[in-house]
């Protein structure tokens, strides 16, 4: 039996992302790391941006503004990340990468992209560069619709 479910696009993309969290989660533990999708989200967002705030790193990784400070407790707690008070707001905290935030980032990068490949592994080179191209589009068209959406300015 087939159900309906089963061609709707928000279903496939469930799966899929349930499925890259699983390969994300396995691979990197394998290579003896403890970084969770959404960590390497955040650390790569401050690696690209030093001493981003919290909320703005939220918004360059599309996700939720609330949640995202027990990401970077965590990442703290990991000595990965460090907060530094924002010298124009002495109430905001600014974000930096740690030498060790550095070189777990570094190691890590190649890991991550051989799951994305492991994730899409039943596609030709191709396909998986259209797939990014189409998931790309698909997300810009509704971004404004989601409870996260990715902010860059």
């Amino acid at each position: 039996m087939k159900l309906e479910i089963y061609d709707l696009p928000g279903h496939l993309v469930r799966r899929l992302n349930q499925a890259s969290v699983s390969i994300f989660m396995d691979e990197t533990a394998k290579k003896g790391f403890d970084l969770t999708p959404v960590q390497y989200a955040a650390l790569s967002a401050i690696d690209a941006t030093p001493g981003l705030d919290q909320a703005t790193v939220a918004n360059h990784i599309a996700y939720d503004r609330v949640t995202i400070g027990g990401v970077v407790d965590r990442l703290v707690q990991k000595e990965l990340v460090r907060r530094e008070t924002n010298p124009k707001d002495r109430r905001a905290r600014n974000l930096f990468l740690t030498e060790k935030g550095a070189e777990t980032l570094a190691e890590i990068r190649p890991v991550v992209r051989e799951s994305q490949t492991i994730l899409l592994e039943g596609l030709t080179d191709g396909e998986r560069q259209e797939l990014v191209r189409l998931l790309r589009k698909a997300s810009d068209a509704v971004n404004d619709r989601s409870r996260a959406p990715l902010r860059l300015d």
